[in-house]
């Protein structure tokens, strides 16, 4: 019986090396492009000057004493806005975007409608986490912007 003793050399060594880090550099790419790929984008165009007013809008949007919560249910999307008593709040103008936090794809505007209590808009959703990106106008001018999250458990409709 004979046997062979393989040597490593110095070629294969330098394929396997090439070989590693082909396969970490290509996996980096690959996940570097998915996440360029599904980023939804830009808050604001110019950050400097959204600063400007951050703290005046902020302190006028806080003095509403406006709280908001979101859920889906039965194929709707139910949006209530209430002030500080706890009364429904009907808004002069309202804006929204419901989509999810990583791409654009599925993003909708839904059409709200204020029933007496809150605010309410077919949406047909898969599970899983949304946001809804609402603007609000109240009765005195005052912007009102916040991003709710809003969870849809499996099997909901």
């Amino acid at each position: 019986m004979t046997t062979t003793t393989r040597v490593l050399t110095g070629r294969h060594v330098a394929i396997i090396f090439v070989s590693a880090f082909s396969v970490i550099i290509g996996v980096n790419l690959l996940l570097a492009y998915s996440a360029v790929s599904t980023f939804p984008g830009l808050e604001v165009r110019n950050s400097y000057v959204a600063s400007q007013n951050f703290d005046a809008n902020r302190t006028a949007q806080t003095a509403l004493g406006w709280s908001v919560h979101a859920e889906v249910q039965d194929g709707e999307v139910y949006l209530s806005i209430t002030d500080a008593d706890g009364q429904s709040v009907k808004v002069a103008a309202l804006e929204a975007t419901l989509g999810r936090a990583t791409h654009v794809r599925d993003d909708l505007t839904p059409a709200f409608v204020f029933d007496g209590q809150r605010y309410v808009a077919p949406a047909q959703l898969a599970e899983g986490n949304w946001n809804l990106r609402m603007v609000a106008e109240a009765e005195n001018g005052t912007s009102f912007q916040q991003r709710v999250i809003l969870h849809v458990p499996r099997g909901a409709k």
